[in-house]
């Protein structure tokens, strides 16, 4: 059986505008994604003689569906998230067709990203292989969980998970970046050519940074879409150069202060480009600075913020939000 492991992300700076080349600051987190994947094909003289796996070897259920509980070589797929099952696929090894599952679209998805797989690789998928992954998180926080199903899928397919991520979901690639990454990175797309740089960042201050669920998982290509419709690059010359120098500015920053002006300073120029209101137009009693990160309006904020860890979560608790981080707690 080969094991692979990715981890989550979350974008500090740069959302949105890194899709037209500024420098973003990423962030990989300890909640990531496990894939394992286990061979149980049998030989064409042990199908010839009927010969089953065992079921200690395969954990497909029990069925009346011929196909399904003689044919040993069909393609299964076994999804889990922290309380229970996921989701669960079976698919034909020579088309990467669905047999059958219990979420019809999370399967389809599945399936087009397998077939973008097998095109990269065609000699990725053989009969009876059992595949079983394991996230860490809710799929609803947007830590992740397709970009690091498609790191660790490239990695057992050997091949180039970029490649693979604008064959499927599109995105500037960050995510990819981080499932990967031992450190915060500093990302940039040059030409759409992915530039990572590993960098050292670790806030002196961490233990006043936290990081809050919103409540309301946000579709990053929606709204990738509708920035990128809105938006040319040479109309955003301005904001992509100082998103850049903020990202580049904030590993060096050594006052607490000083990192919640710069902060700031990048809300603001997202609201300007998107429109809409900063964060601490909502939590106006809020001690301290408030970022989005990510597409705005929901997935995680940060906040930064000089009360004790019970005041905050008690703030935030107050406003039906109990999902909770220290920075030193989720990143890597």
């Amino acid at each position: 059986m080969k094991t692979y492991t990715a981890n989550g992300k979350l974008l500090l700076t740069g959302e949105y505008l890194v899709l037209k080349g500024a420098v973003a600051l990423a962030l990989p987190t300890r909640l990531g994604q496990s894939f394992a994947v286990a061979d149980h094909s049998l030989s064409v003289s042990e199908y010839a003689l009927g010969v089953k796996p065992s079921s200690d070897s395969c954990h497909c259920e029990e069925r009346s569906d011929v196909a399904i509980q003689y044919y040993p070589n069909l393609i299964r797929w076994s999804a889990h998230k922290p309380d229970g099952p996921w989701f669960s696929a079976t698919l034909t090894p020579d088309t990467l067709e669905i047999v059958e599952t219990d979420d019809p679209s999370k399967a389809e998805k599945l399936s087009h990203i397998l077939k973008a797989v097998r095109e990269l690789n065609p000699n990725a998928f053989q009969p009876g292989l059992h595949f079983e992954t394991h996230l860490d998180f809710n799929p609803q926080w947007g830590l992740g969980s397709s970009s690091t199903l498609l790191s660790n899928l490239a990695r057992w397919a050997e091949v180039d998970p970029y490649k693979l991520l604008q064959m499927t979901l599109g995105g500037s690639g960050y995510d990819i970046a981080c499932a990967t990454a031992n450190s915060a990175i500093l990302y940039r797309l040059d030409n759409d050519q992915p530039l990572v740089k590993p960098i050292e960042f670790k806030p002196p201050f961490a233990d006043h940074l936290f990081f809050v669920y919103q409540g309301k998982k946000q579709h990053s290509s929606d709204e990738v879409k509708a920035f990128n419709s809105h938006w040319k690059q040479d109309d955003l010359r301005m904001e992509i150069q100082t998103v850049s120098e903020l990202s580049t500015a904030l590993p060096t920053v050594t006052y607490f202060e000083d990192f919640c002006t710069l902060l700031q300073v990048h809300e603001d120029i997202l609201s300007r480009c998107l429109n809409r209101p900063t964060l601490k137009t909502y939590y106006p009693d809020f001690e301290g600075c408030l970022k989005s990160l990510g597409a705005w309006g929901g997935d995680f904020l940060l906040a930064a913020t000089p009360w004790p860890t019970e005041t905050l979560k008690a703030y935030f608790h107050s406003k039906g939000l109990d999902t909770i981080f220290n920075y030193n707690e989720l990143i890597v």
